[in-house]
């Protein structure tokens, strides 16, 4: 039905467009034949009534010329009221449906993160998200911020992230995990008390001002919370006392180069390399990638820079360094069960 009406609005746009143009024709030869005027300036004449704009006359019209500008001023004035009403009748038509079809699609993704917040570090979280497609639903109250989204195709919830009804809007029921850049900390804190009462399972991970607010986080409930501000630090820090570590870091793992990157890969069970160790399952010739550290799943310990009698248990995650070739190629041959 409603996209019915929206097909409708736009053929009687187009045909007021239309009308319009016809006016514009019809007031250019009427001017030219009762006044005798030049085809330009019957032109101007005419604009300027149609548009209203209220400039003086091109030359003193007849009476009968001004009775012909009553009724192409009349027409005119009603024709752009009409294109105008139509214009943002069509504008709201299309943005309510795409809200609607942003619902559907928030409705079918599973497995995804939600971003609440959208400043200068939500926004970058969401880049990030983006670039390694990883989906996401970004809340954001502030319609200028969304503005500024990733990518135009990103799913969003205009609202408040403390009310429940938003987050559920946002599928937290069926999110991976909650990531909290809201400015304020205690907002912050709310969003994760409501947050673990939805979804007691779901990683949260918040951002925080302040490092007297750190426990209060995780006394709320969050996972992991990170201080900007700390790690801008840190950095600043490490750039001076270890510049050569520092220029080492940045280059392998934030700019790409070399074709290196660093991830994370899940061993499952009854694939390649499951109960062998890294000797044994000929890691480093076979993949040409560097086992960085294996984390236990079931113990949550982590064993750094291990040795080649380490024995890869199914389950566990791999952090290895090396191209995204080859890192594809170790999902797909190494750690995935054989079908």
């Amino acid at each position: 039905m409603r996209l019915s009406r929206s097909d409708s609005a736009r053929r009687d746009l187009l045909l007021a467009n239309l009308l319009l143009l016809s006016l514009l024709a019809v007031g250019t030869i009427g001017y030219s034949a009762i006044e005798r005027w030049s085809v330009l300036d019957s032109l101007y004449m005419t604009f300027i009534t149609l548009t209203t704009i209220g400039f003086s006359e091109v030359h003193e019209l007849s009476a009968f010329g001004r009775l012909f500008t009553i009724v192409l001023g009349l027409l005119g004035i009603g024709t752009v009221a009409f294109i105008a009403t139509r214009s943002a009748q069509i504008l709201l038509t299309s943005h309510r449906l795409h809200l609607r079809q942003m619902k559907k699609m928030i409705q079918q993704t599973r497995d995804h993160y939600i971003i609440c917040g959208l400043g200068r570090i939500g926004a970058r979280i969401a880049q990030d998200l983006e670039r390694q497609q990883v989906p996401y639903v970004v809340i954001e109250q502030n319609e200028q911020k969304l503005e500024r989204l990733a990518s135009p195709s990103t799913l969003y919830v205009c609202g408040d992230a403390e009310q429940e009804e938003t987050l559920l809007a946002a599928g937290i029921e069926r999110a991976k995990g909650l990531i909290l850049t809201l400015p304020d900390d205690s907002a912050n804190v709310f969003v994760t008390l409501v947050a673990r009462e939805l979804k007691p399972d779901l990683f949260v991970l918040a951002r925080t001002d302040k490092h007297q607010n750190r426990r209060k986080l995780l006394r709320a409930g969050a996972d992991k919370v990170i201080s900007p501000y700390e790690i801008g630090a840190d950095r600043m820090a490490q750039v001076i006392l270890k510049p050569n570590v520092d220029q080492f870091m940045e280059r392998v793992l934030q700019t790409g180069a070399l074709n290196l990157v660093m991830e994370e890969v899940q061993v499952s069970e009854g694939s390649l390399i499951a109960g062998r160790t890294l000797s044994e399952s000929q890691f480093r010739q076979r993949f040409d990638a560097m086992v960085v550290a294996i984390m236990d799943n079931a113990t949550l310990s982590m064993d750094f820079n291990p040795g080649p009698t380490v024995v890869i248990k199914p389950n566990d995650l791999l952090i290895v360094l090396g191209s995204g070739e080859m890192i594809d190629r170790l999902r797909r041959e190494g750690c995935s069960r054989p079908d």
